[in-house]
């Protein structure tokens, strides 16, 4: 992104792009859950009314339809929270192809009826190359439920062509300088082995250029429609042997063994990415308006404070200093509040995630965007190096269930269910609608004094230890 460009789009001032002659409106975003809930237990639409913390719905898949890996899936409406459930999945298998000898041979195309229209490839192109792979996604929607709605039904179809433009390089001993196989300078393959360039890093090269396709679409598409709104994104996808986590947001994902807690994601917040945004308002003063002070304090300034030395850190600090408070110090901070409760410019709580293209501050022209990233971090899980248990999982979900149970506490639920159910074939969804009941204040649930989520709560169980044994095979 260059600066040139960052000034036209985003600072007052400056040329703005031509707009766009008016047309008609498109039609809004229906609103809709994941296609595998079709003939749950929970009737979509109007169930999802009932939202008192006591008769709110937990929905599964149907007992008939299995997920790939054989995940288990669960999800609970808001109580009250928003009209509609926010959160949105999606998951599906991966067929992989790939054009040989002008061959029209296809190389990796999503084919479940879960995320898209393509038709499973047939027995013979799985058996001719021997590879295939799966996709699992969890999008966590603000100011409306449009674009998880939208990102679902996108997403996919966006690795899909970033994973096709560099495919020769993925089935490649070692990702060539040129995709065409030319080597034009002898040295080349040695250039791309002192980098450190890997397979893998073409797959996370493709997740990060999806997550901003998909981002760019969805700005597109609620702008014609007249809707706002933004998600986050948290996504795992299997594929030749290694499982990659990427994450855009505060979702969150977990891999509990029996010894072993390992966090495969990283939560993005105004306050974990404190100092980015910081930097951004230092380098373009202009995205506050004047309106606000980038530099944080413990608390909110009062006008008492003025003329006192007080503690405060910028862009530049992980540590903190003091300064003597000045009248533009006592302005609204970039961020305020902690934890959960911290916000950027006083309205969005997550700092990365797809949409919001149309958000503002409130009563202000200021834009959230220019401090936001759809950029996604990608954490790899090489399955095949893992001395699998048959109750070794991974554990992904949207903040809702996060908010009241902590890694610790998913993990002892993990260990206690799993065990003793090794013959059930339901396991994994039983467990995921546990999990879920365990953030709705019962009894036996191990959060403190009986906590209970109020938020939208998604929840993927995802197995391991047999895909893992397959993916060795391989």
């Amino acid at each position: 992104m260059s600066a040139g460009w960052f000034r036209r789009r985003f600072l007052p001032g400056e040329p703005l792009p031509a707009p766009r002659p008016p047309g008609p409106r498109a039609s809004p975003v229906p609103y809709r859950r994941p296609r595998f809930l079709r003939g749950s237990s929970s009737s979509p639409g109007a169930a999802d009314a009932s939202r008192r913390p006591d008769s709110r719905p937990v929905r599964s898949p149907a007992r008939g339809r299995t997920l790939p890996w054989n995940a288990g899936y669960a999800e609970i409406i808001n109580a009250e929270k928003s009209e509609f459930n926010e959160d949105q999945a999606a998951c599906g298998k991966l067929c992989i192809r790939r054009c040989e000898f002008g061959a029209e041979e296809e190389w990796l195309t999503l084919c479940p009826e879960e995320v898209s229209s393509y038709p499973a490839a047939p027995w013979w192109v799985r058996g001719q190359l021997g590879k295939s792979g799966h996709y699992w996604a969890l999008f966590d929607g603000h100011g409306g439920p449009a674009a998880a709605i939208l990102a679902a039904n996108t997403l996919h179809s966006c690795l899909r062509r970033q994973l096709e433009a560099v495919v020769e390089g993925l089935v490649a001993t070692q990702p060539p300088m040129h995709l065409n196989g030319r080597c034009i300078c002898p040295s080349d393959p040695q250039f791309v082995e002192e980098k450190g360039i890997r397979a893998e890093d073409l797959v996370i090269g493709a997740l990060e250029s999806a997550f901003q396709e998909c981002d760019e679409v969805i700005g597109r598409e609620l702008e014609a429609s007249g809707q706002v709104g933004g998600c986050t994104a948290l996504v795992a996808v299997s594929l030749q042997g290694k499982l990659y986590v990427a994450n855009a947001g505060d979702s969150r994902a977990i891999l509990v063994r029996r010894n072993e807690i390992r966090p495969l994601s990283f939560e993005f917040t105004p306050e974990t990415e404190r100092q980015r945004i910081q930097q951004l308002a230092f380098v373009y003063p202009e995205l506050l308006a004047g309106e606000f002070t980038r530099l944080e304090f413990p608390r909110r300034l009062k006008g008492d404070d003025l003329g006192q030395k007080v503690l405060f850190r910028d862009h530049h600090m992980s540590g903190w200093s003091y300064k003597r408070v000045e009248k533009s110090d006592l302005k609204y901070p970039l961020i305020h509040g902690q934890g959960r409760q911290a916000r950027l410019l006083g309205t969005l709580a997550v700092s990365r995630g797809l949409g919001d293209h149309q958000l503002r501050v409130l009563d202000t022209n200021i834009q959230l965007k220019p401090f936001l990233l759809s950029v996604p971090q990608v954490t790899v899980l090489d399955v095949g190096q893992l001395e699998l248990q048959e109750d070794d999982v991974v554990v992904m979900a949207t903040d809702g269930l996060w908010d009241v149970l902590s890694n610790e506490q998913v993990a002892w639920l993990v260990r206690s269910f799993l065990p003793g159910n090794q013959e059930d074939p339901h396991r994994f969804l039983k467990l995921a609608q546990m999990l879920i009941h365990s953030t709705q204040g019962k009894e036996d649930s191990p959060t403190e004094e009986g906590q209970v989520s109020y938020d939208d709560v998604s929840v993927f169980v995802i197995p391991l230890h047999s895909q893992g044994q397959e993916s060795s095979g391989h």
